[in-house]
């Protein structure tokens, strides 16, 4: 028994996640429109209906924006009371309200919360555990933790924001006020902030694990692809890392991924 995901869409324009295994399948964000998760769970084999539960992260728009239309067929809503409170949405009977640093069991995952920095009401990050197996989806921070790199560390399957290039933003044309946004504490991860944090957990670890780490919530304005790769791989390069310590992906912003195991 495996536990898989896959990206229904990842970036700046709609961010949602399907983690499963042959028994649960859960939701992370309904950041694109309802009928657009419909149609791309139908083209994975997956009947909406049969979705266990909605984990919802934060409250902006990119990560709730077909949340409205999933709660007429799903009534299991996860977030923390900070994000549901502020979705602005009317049925709360389908809210199931946690704490950020809660464990619960969905099926047969367990999923493990844990706070992250972002500049929304109660952002939260979760893991997900079932058969000894780990995904964790670390998207929407603007700093790393010691709490944050504890799910980093545990992920045999990583989902890690690589929002921007630091200097494309700095000379780009967004107002100073959303460049300091982007590039604040409560902002978003820059290629070169989740190299370095992905590094040192690497070389921590006196083991010979592979991870796979699927680089996730990219700026179509403000990086690339091919640059957030090659930054991840020649940061983990340069600081020492063994090329075999991780396997990286680039996720497309708007296209279904494989799924991954």
């Amino acid at each position: 028994m495996s536990i898989r995901i896959c990206s229904l869409a990842s970036g700046s324009s709609g961010n949602c996640y399907m983690v499963r295994t042959e028994d649960t399948v859960l939701l992370v964000d309904a950041g694109i429109s309802g009928k657009q998760i419909r149609l791309r769970l139908e083209d994975l084999g997956v009947d909406i209906e049969d979705v266990a539960g909605v984990l919802i992260t934060h409250e902006h728009s990119d990560h709730i924006q077909g949340l409205s239309a999933l709660i007429k067929v799903n009534r299991r809503i996860f977030g923390s009371c900070g994000t549901l409170s502020n979705c602005k949405i009317s049925s709360e009977e389908c809210f199931n309200y946690i704490t950020p640093g809660d464990s619960f069991t969905i099926g047969d995952i367990t999923v493990n919360s844990f706070n992250t920095s972002h500049d929304a009401a109660e952002p939260t990050g979760y893991s997900f555990t079932s058969n000894g197996k780990c995904i964790s989806i670390v998207t929407d921070t603007g700093i790393v933790t010691d709490e944050v790199k504890k799910h980093m560390a545990l992920a045999d399957i990583l989902v890690l924001e690589s929002n921007h290039d630091e200097n494309v933003l700095k000379m780009g044309p967004y107002p100073w006020f959303l460049k300091q946004r982007i590039l604040g504490d409560k902002g978003h991860l820059s290629n070169e902030c989740a190299a370095n944090a992905l590094s040192e957990i690497i070389l921590s670890e006196n083991s010979e694990r592979q991870r796979l780490v699927l680089l996730a919530h990219l700026s179509k304005e403000n990086n690339f692809p091919e640059m957030a790769r090659a930054t991840m791989e020649n940061i983990l390069l340069e600081r020492g890392c063994k090329p075999k310590a991780c396997r990286i992906i680039v996720l497309s912003r708007n296209e279904v991924s494989e799924i991954y195991e």
